[in-house]
């Protein structure tokens, strides 16, 4: 069995709206996946998803209407689990009155912290987050990007096993983004279990092991980055006549043939799995097709996304 700090299984949300509630609307339509200890997790999917419904079920902000959703072992919602999660909202807003240390007491005693713990565990997070030398600065002149280290701080205060961050890195410069990841590889290297939803695909390929790519209230795709980049098409180039290039690789769906001169050749393939290469290679050679190159070739995340968005539910 793995270790699942997050495990959600056939998850099911239905709003009512309209006149006496009669108009049905089918935020999320079955959600499974599972989180595990020790990872960082990406959901991804467009404007109106279902991102943000399934962050609250997990919070329990939002009673959820069927399936199950579960926080380290704990029903979502839980008081006793809940106690265990660090939450970054999208948009969060520090009262304005408040000093980065004096914003953390509060957050800290809301989350039942001793002063004394608060006092221990300020200097810590302030210097984790980049905000070292900021901690009795008036949180009214802190930039956006400062503004997002501090609610990560706040939410590491009480030391959660589980973080659930809404957009992290929103208004943070490449510089700040850069150290963002930086922190998170080591809250994960600590045994933090980290679950992001962001919009900002690069950052999610950089940092996250696995992805969740929501469409319309359903899961469309879930897996690890690599898995979800790798294109089912690989490249080879080729020396020997087109003919016999072609008589060999006759079982597989050639996609494209570019000539380089020379009886050279760039043939890209639609091979499906690492037998179809394995016959590839084997065909070519018993042709007497001399292979200079094999390259498997990736998408970026952002084209993987927009491809796996496009297809129809």
């Amino acid at each position: 069995m793995t270790d699942s700090v997050i495990d959600v299984q056939e998850l099911r949300k239905t709003y009512h709206d309209g006149f006496l509630g009669r108009r049905r609307i089918e935020a999320l339509k079955g959600v499974s996946f599972q989180v595990e200890r020790g990872t960082i997790f990406g959901l991804l999917g467009p404007n109106g998803a279902g991102k943000t419904t399934l962050i609250k079920v997990l919070l329990g902000i939002v009673r959820k209407t069927g399936g199950t959703a579960a926080l380290l072992g704990k029903p979502a919602g839980d008081l006793y689990g809940r106690r265990s999660v660090g939450y970054l909202p999208e948009n969060h807003r520090i009262p304005r009155h408040h000093t980065a240390d004096s914003a953390l007491e509060y957050y800290g005693s809301l989350s039942g912290m001793s002063a004394g713990d608060i006092r221990r565990r300020r200097p810590e997070l302030l210097e984790l987050v980049g905000l070292g030398t900021w901690g009795r600065s008036p949180v009214k002149k802190f930039s956006k990007g400062m503004l997002q280290r501090l609610g990560l701080a706040q939410a590491l205060m009480h030391n959660p096993e589980l973080l659930i961050l809404d957009e992290p890195t929103d208004g943070v410069d490449p510089v700040g983004r850069s150290e963002m990841r930086g922190t998170l590889q080591r809250l994960k290297s600590e045994g933090k279990t980290i679950f992001i939803n962001s919009h900002l695909l690069q950052e999610i390929e950089l940092v996250c092991d696995r992805v969740a790519i929501l469409v319309k209230g359903e899961v469309r795709r879930e897996g690890l980055v690599e898995e979800i980049t790798r294109r089912h098409e690989t490249e080879m180039t080729l020396v020997g006549s087109e003919a016999a290039i072609r008589e060999a690789l006759g079982f597989q769906q050639i996609a494209s043939m570019k000539s380089l001169g020379e009886n050279r050749f760039l043939i890209a393939l639609q091979i499906p799995d690492q037998s179809a290469v394995d016959r590839s290679i084997d065909g070519l050679r018993s042709g007497g097709i001399s292979i200079e190159q094999l390259v498997r070739r990736r998408d970026t995340l952002e084209e993987a996304f927009l491809d796996i968005v496009a297809q129809p539910s």
